[in-house]
């Protein structure tokens, strides 16, 4: 990760955990990355403000006591990272994944926690506890997932091996716009210049790493670029509802977006794009999961299930 990016992230969080406003001092006493003369952080601190708030961040700027005309003060209310996928695009929750993991050593080094640390000891009360619930949790540690949000930050080209929907390899070259997680996968969308498309593409079907053009601001993310209905559209997301055993069915359960309590059984709502691959998890999960709906959905499952039966008896 570069020092830019584990700055911005470490910025985040400490935005986020702070239970007051935190001024430009404390910020670059605390806060790693912030170097040089004062002018140089000036500098930095207004582009990061910048980059945070390109992502959708919300920057909340206040004062210490509202009866004195006191040094102006950063933070970022909690509340605005609710998880709402309509509200918050693939890089605010790509960003908020990272931050979370960094309790936990799998994206970031100390300086984050030292950063809390630091301003504890000044007297600067943070909410540590809170900030992995703001976010999903990475399934999996991705250094691609990294290098891709650096390329989108600095507007660089990538180019990876992919396989497609028909289990064909080829070499893609791709301007990325952003990140997203859907149903318990990590995507990412952006400009296919071979195909000279808007495409998503799905992080474990990259196959080795993924080389990062030299050139910075090689291109511009569309003004109003629409994430969510891009992706939608791309996808072409698919609902089902279905009910599963209680304590079971743990792989769909983790699709959810929806869960309504019955007793033995959950109703859940689940979005899906390939109807291949949800059909053999359904089937997976034997008789801990029953379709109700649509229809087309069941039927393909009972006809799934009569193949099966004809094959082996």
């Amino acid at each position: 990760m570069s020092r830019k990016s584990e700055r911005l992230v470490n910025l985040t969080i400490a935005l986020l955990a702070t239970k007051r406003f935190l001024t430009k001092s404390e910020i670059f006493r605390n806060i790693e990355g912030y170097e040089g003369s004062e002018e140089s952080k000036e500098r930095m601190f207004e582009r990061d403000k910048d980059d945070l708030r390109s992502l959708g961040i919300e920057i909340e700027v206040g004062g210490l006591d509202p009866l004195f005309n006191d040094e102006a003060g950063y933070r970022i209310k909690p509340e605005s990272y609710s998880l709402n996928l309509g509200d918050l695009d693939g890089i605010d929750i790509a960003l908020l994944s990272m931050a979370a993991q960094a309790w936990h050593g799998q994206a970031l080094n100390s300086a984050a926690h030292s950063a809390l640390v630091k301003l504890n000891s000044i007297g600067i009360n943070s909410d540590v506890d809170s900030i992995p619930t703001l976010a999903p949790r990475m399934a999996w540690s991705s250094e691609e997932l990294t290098v891709v949000l650096e390329a989108i930050a600095e507007r660089r080209s990538i180019k990876f091996s992919y396989t497609n929907k028909e289990l064909i390899v080829e070499i893609r070259t791709v301007q990325p716009y952003a990140v997203a997680s859907r149903g318990g996968h990590w995507y990412f969308t952006g400009m296919d210049t071979s195909k000279s498309e808007l495409r998503t593409f799905r992080f474990d079907r990259v196959h080795g790493q993924i080389e990062v053009d030299a050139t910075a601001l090689a291109y511009e993310i569309p003004e109003g670029f629409d994430l969510l209905k891009n992706f939608e559209q791309d996808m072409r997301i698919s609902t089902a509802v279905l009910e599963v055993r209680q304590g079971k069915a743990f792989e769909l359960r983790k699709m959810a977006t929806a869960v309504e309590q019955l007793g033995e059984w959950d109703r859940i709502t689940c979005e899906y794009f390939d109807e291949s691959s949800f059909i053999d998890l359904v089937l997976w999960h034997l008789d801990d999961a029953v379709v109700l709906e649509p229809q087309a959905l069941r039927d393909s499952i009972i006809s799934s299930l009569n193949e099966i039966l004809d094959m082996h008896g």
